[in-house]
């Protein structure tokens, strides 16, 4: 019995090492292969059970066969009808295998359960989860008549199928949805040796979890489900999407729910500093389509790994976009100091301008120069300046507080016009001055919480890549307390289909912010005693306005 007991044990380990082999090959790889989708839901008498077969598809299709993870978009499965109770991951619960009936999860829970498992593929899913009040004691707020908490909720499955992690939304978005007691930092291992954090959506704009994860614990790798409401100039999906990523120095897998009547658009696969991999803002209408590309790992030093990026399904011809093809909403840039970019006409021009909000100052060095062949009878946007120093002023959502420098277009005369998209397409629709030279320089103040994003847009709804522009944020030592930095247009550029360029500067809640408040509170933040905000910002100036003048003096 003993030497059967032995034999039986050898033959499972026999059956195993082939697995095995495979994990330690993903594992050891400099790559691996992902999948973001861009999905349009159903409408139907049946949209659940209509949308998660049309995910079981996605997983199935011969497009996703080579990826090892696939992340689809925020509230494009279930709503709060069909809202499900999903499995804590330390359980280590299969609904395919354990409730293959669906008695106790909802149908579309096994579907992909099941679908990730057939397919041995890695799936994040985001769905309307409920969670029974007393699940939770240590949350002392009211709870719904029904007994129920229901989140926006991400859940990772495995390859077998298996729930593995599961993240709640921290910040919602006008949803009638619970937050967490606490904010949660959620991340989970894979067998090909990256660690994912998880954020959702709104989340992006916040220090906590999105920003957190990648500073303090040191996460690489992002899954980011979305539904996002792209708003100009400064917070359109794929704009926001590589900007974040290239400013941590992350990989960031986004999945965009697909309805650009409604504002909805936006995937993509981004290589921290090195730009995009793939991405797509559809227009006109959505789609149900998987984009996948090789994902370079990012080395224990944090160093890039030097790879041939592949685009697996990437976007297609260039398209403009109107007011008629993608529903956009505006920021409120009647808070914004702003002044118009005088063009001129006919001759090329520049203009070196400090434009000003209070003490946060922004400096623009700009030069361009007007198109053949364009005419009186087409319709062109015009240009303006804009600072800002203030909290972003949108209604009944968490608030973030941002220091921005841009230049964005107008479709009119007014700043009402401005921050809208054109509403015609084609000839009428041409851009009429190329800039071939931008630069923006300006000094932050350092904060305990902070992120410097450099910010383009172009009029078919992409930014530009990090091949085209230079970007640097420095100190002029380690005892200082200023950041100054400089996004410029490279020399070898010019862009003639412009929309927004920008220094995004989130600085979040704006505790801690240096020069900000009191001496007291400055000290008991870290920094220096008898500094005040004026003088910071004041003597940032000076230092900007120089490096601004020795830079154009070279050209």
């Amino acid at each position: 019995m003993a030497e059967f007991a032995s034999w039986w044990k050898l033959l499972i380990l026999f059956c195993l090492l082939p697995d095995m082999s495979q994990q330690a090959a993903l594992a050891e790889a400099d790559y691996y292969t992902a999948g973001v989708v861009e999905f349009r839901q159903a409408i139907s008498l049946s949209p659940t059970a209509d949308n998660a077969a049309a995910y079981a598809k996605i997983i199935n299709s011969e497009n996703a066969t080579a990826t090892d993870i696939i992340v689809f978009p925020e509230s494009t499965l279930n709503g709060e009808s069909t809202s499900t109770f999903v499995p804590h991951p330390d359980e280590q619960v299969n609904p395919c295998l354990s409730d293959p009936n669906a008695t106790y999860f909802e149908e579309f829970l096994v579907t992909i359960s099941c679908a990730a498992r057939n397919a041995s593929k890695y799936v994040v899913i985001n769905l309307t989860e409920k969670q029974k009040c007393e699940d939770v004691p240590e949350d002392t707020r009211p709870c719904a008549s029904n007994g129920l908490n229901v989140y926006n909720t991400n859940a990772v499955f495995d390859r077998q199928g298996v729930v593995v992690s599961r993240y709640r939304k921290v910040h919602l978005y006008g949803e009638p949805k619970n937050s967490t007691y606490q904010p949660e930092l959620i991340t989970f291992e894979t067998d090909f040796g990256v660690t994912f954090g998880h954020f959702i959506c709104f989340d992006i704009l916040f220090y906590t979890p999105a920003h957190q994860l990648a500073a303090e614990q040191g996460i690489t790798d992002f899954v980011f489900p979305a539904m996002w409401f792209s708003q100009l100039p400064f917070l359109t999906a794929v704009q926001i999407q590589q900007g974040w990523a290239y400013s941590n120095n992350v990989n960031l897998l986004a999945a965009g729910a697909s309805r650009p009547s409604i504002g909805n658009s936006g995937s993509g696969i981004y290589h921290g500093r090195n730009g995009t991999l793939t991405s797509v803002m559809r227009q006109d209408s959505g789609e149900r389509t998987i984009y996948v590309a090789q994902v370079p790992k990012f080395a224990k030093s944090r160093s890039l790994q030097k790879r041939m990026k592949r685009d697996l399904g990437g976007s297609t011809s260039r398209q403009v976009a109107t007011t008629s093809s993608y529903f956009m909403k505006r920021d409120y840039l009647e808070n914004y100091e702003t002044e118009v970019l005088e063009l001129g006409s006919g001759k090329p021009g520049n203009l070196s301008r400090t434009l000003c909000q209070g003490s946060f100052c922004c400096h623009f060095n700009i030069s361009w120069r007007f198109l053949e062949g364009t005419g009186d009878s087409s319709s062109y946007y015009s240009y303006r300046l804009g600072t800002y120093d203030g909290w972003r002023n949108e209604q009944r959502v968490d608030a973030n507080y941002i220091r921005n420098c841009g230049l964005f277009t107008c479709s009119g005369p007014t700043i009402d016009d401005c921050g809208q998209l054109l509403p015609i397409s084609g000839e009428l629709q041409e851009p009429q001055v190329a800039f071939t030279r931008l630069e923006i320089g300006v000094t932050y103040p350092e904060s305990r919480e902070f992120l410097l994003i450099p910010q383009s847009l172009l009029d078919n709804l992409m930014p530009l890549e990090p091949s085209q522009f230079e970007w640097s944020q420095e100190k002029a030592s380690e005892e200082s307390y200023q950041h100054e930095v400089r996004f410029a247009l490279k020399d070898s550029q010019e862009v003639s289909n412009l929309l927004t360029f920008a220094v995004y500067g989130n600085y979040y809640d704006n505790e801690c912010t240096y020069g900000v408040g009191n001496e007291e509170e400055q000290v008991s933040c870290g920094y220096r005693s008898s500094a005040t905000r004026s003088e910071v910002l004041g003597s940032g100036l000076i230092i900007s306005v120089a490096i601004l003048a020795l830079t154009w003096s070279r050209n």
